[in-house]
């Protein structure tokens, strides 16, 4: 098994997938290396890839700001993305991007172990509940998979877009602090 560090250096110098071309810096991921609690976005913005850091800009500030709201702070838990390299324009990561990319979320979870996996957005909901997941009609629902409990909320760019799924977003991280308290 590896370490998250011998992991890291593995997807530094991956060129698997066409993203790999266009990028400016490898977005591995951030965080308690032991932590019980794993948010999981797409992939890496424009400034997420600049600074190499996942969840940095507007949509990371507000990420945070969530956190914070259920009393956690953000070097509590671990975040990173489905894809580690920016998808060209900030466009959804392709399928064939996300399936070679996966295996390292995998090791990640291997190597981390949370026991709470939240998917932001449909992408990483997709990509870890079902392939067919409606973000809007089954976002705060727990799914058990083994000895983890998954759930998905909107990701917060799509919260600066749409205000108004705020209140949802809320009752979702809600949950998540409870179930953070259960286990």
């Amino acid at each position: 098994m590896y370490t998250l560090d011998e992991l890291q250096r593995i997807v530094k110098s991956c060129y698997r997938c066409p993203l790999s071309k266009s990028r400016t810096n490898v977005v591995f991921g951030e965080g308690n290396p032991r932590a019980k609690l794993m948010f999981v976005g797409e992939g890496p913005g424009f400034n997420e890839d600049r600074m190499g850091r996942p969840f940095v800009g507007r949509a990371g500030q507000l990420l945070d700001r969530m956190i914070e709201a259920i009393d956690l702070k953000r070097g509590e838990v671990y975040i990173t993305n489905i894809v580690k390299c920016r998808p060209p324009n900030n466009r959804n990561p392709l399928e064939s991007e996300s399936d070679i990319c996966i295996e390292f979320l995998r090791w990640q979870v291997k190597i981390i172990d949370p026991t709470i996996i939240v998917c932001l957005g449909a992408v990483a909901a997709r990509n870890i509940i079902d392939e067919n997941f409606k973000i809007t009609k089954e976002r705060g629902i727990w799914i058990n998979r083994g000895k983890y409990h998954i759930i998905a909320t909107y990701h917060p760019a799509a919260l600066l877009r749409d205000e108004s799924k705020k209140k949802e977003a809320w009752e979702d991280f809600k949950k998540i602090r409870e179930k953070y308290n259960e286990v």
